[in-house]
């Protein structure tokens, strides 16, 4: 989540951003399974110059960028010229803090790694700034740091804009979730969860999605409905998917989630993805939608009668649709509005499939208030 959601907003404000691998290849596979393209190798950033240099955590990824000396040395050497610098969750204390990066500065990080750093300097502030040092605490708190970034690198206007964008103000004061036709979710098995994708989908929302589903035990599948298994997501994050969408319509899901994007003509073609949703409504079992996909569900005719939410650029062309929460439950279907919601959708489905003291605990662990 940490590194896809910095790199979407950096983009989407305007930044040119390089995802380096200090692995021996390109292909990485972040904390939560999913597994993701650099764009280049950390070598090759060596004699390059950069506005920021910006870390995500997780274990054991931290370590791993601990380890790399080239990185260091360009963080270090970065550094030393007053360039922007940032780290969140683990990074700070498990990467920064031994390159000796964290000097007289005040530092948060995830609440698992607060005793890590000098207990003087150690905030426990979601974002904290720092002269050319920005911490923060975990992916709970990335939409924060991202725009924190944002802001320094191009202005307050700027930032604001974003943060309009991905929902981040909108409806504060709006409930979290709202629920018709109350239906239990509990299942007697792991639930398995299908995500399709394809190019163009929102790489947030599918990240975001997958990654709070697996910290509570589902099982999730990414399928691919392109020609191969690798996407190219709305803002050019490369991510490989588990299988494609042929292989993946062999199985039966509890639930399908479709991510939002300009994928929707892509997914709405799909023909095993058609046939995989109509089966999932005639058999009760459950369906859902983040953003701009709530438009495919209503094509193959799936919205009858129903509740739903969608993001507001695509509501005025979708009927029944609710107002008021960032998450509508109706039945066996769940959306919601996209960008900054989707934290809040996973919890939900989180919560429906295997109670609130689950959807608590994965929340804990993002370092994000669940409300009791």
């Amino acid at each position: 989540m940490e590194a896809v959601i910095i790199i979407d907003i950096l983009r989407r404000a305007g930044a040119e951003v390089t995802l380096a691998s200090v692995e021996e290849q390109l292909e990485v596979e972040a904390s939560g399974g999913t597994r993701l393209v650099a764009d280049t190798f950390i070598s090759s950033c060596f004699y390059e110059t950069f506005d920021l240099v910006a870390l995500p955590g997780g274990m054991p990824g931290s370590a791993r960028l601990r380890d790399c000396k080239i990185l260091q040395d360009i963080t270090s050497k970065h550094a030393e010229k007053k360039r922007l610098y940032g780290a969140i969750s683990a990074a700070p204390a498990v990467a920064l803090l031994p390159w000796g990066l964290l000097k007289k500065k005040q530092t948060t990080c995830h609440p698992a790694f607060m005793d890590k750093l000098p207990t003087f300097w150690a905030v426990k502030s979601n974002v904290q700034v720092s002269g050319e040092l920005t911490t923060s605490r975990g992916p709970g708190t990335c939409f924060d740091f991202a725009v924190s970034l944002v802001e320094q690198l191009f202005g307050n206007s700027v930032a604001m804009d974003i943060s309009d964008l991905m929902l981040l103000n909108a409806d504060a004061n709006a409930l979290k979730e709202e629920e018709f036709n109350d239906i239990s979710w509990a299942l007697d098995h792991t639930p398995q969860v299908l995500i399709p994708v394809a190019n163009g989908s929102e790489e947030i929302e599918v990240v975001t999605i997958v990654d709070i589903l697996r910290r509570a035990k589902a099982n999730v599948i990414i399928a691919s409905v392109e020609k191969s298994l690798q996407i190219l997501s709305s803002t050019g994050t490369k991510i490989v998917a588990d299988k494609m969408i042929s292989a993946a319509a062999e199985s039966t899901y509890d639930l399908i989630i479709l991510p939002g994007g300009v994928s929707n003509e892509r997914l709405h073609k799909s023909r095993f993805l058609k046939k995989l949703l109509k089966e999932q409504d005639s058999a009760g079992r459950f369906f859902g939608a983040i953003c701009s996909s709530l438009a495919i569900l209503q094509g193959h005719g799936l919205l009858k009668d129903r509740q739903a939410i969608a993001h507001p650029s695509v509501m005025s062309n979708v009927n029944h649709v609710a107002t008021g929460a960032r998450v509508i439950i109706d039945g066996q279907l769940i959306t919601s509005k996209g960008g900054a919601t989707a934290t809040d959708f996973a919890l939900a489905i989180v919560s429906k499939l295997f109670g609130v003291a689950r959807a608590r605990s994965v929340a804990e662990g993002l370092v994000l208030k669940y409300p009791r």
